[in-house]
């Protein structure tokens, strides 16, 4: 296995836990609670953010792992 190949494989086992964290930020950052019949919505919007940021982060070291992985190499 050349050197591109095992790169490629870490970035996309990288980017599965990054999009986990991140997906996890993004789930305990949104709450609503019913009361009464009033939706009252206590989400923390800059962790929901800081969630998003850490998806699209595992977005890109996917695409890189692929690319990674792809790539022909002449070693």
């Amino acid at each position: 296995m050349n050197t591109a190949k095992l790169i490629g494989a870490l970035l996309i086992i990288a980017s599965i836990s990054v999009g986990y964290i991140g997906m996890n930020k993004i789930a305990d950052n949104t709450k609503e609670v019913n009361f009464l019949g009033l939706k009252i919505n206590a989400s923390n919007e800059s962790g929901k953010q800081q969630g998003y940021l850490y998806v699209g982060a595992a977005i890109l070291l996917f695409a890189g792992g692929l690319y990674a992985l792809k790539s022909k190499s002449n070693a």
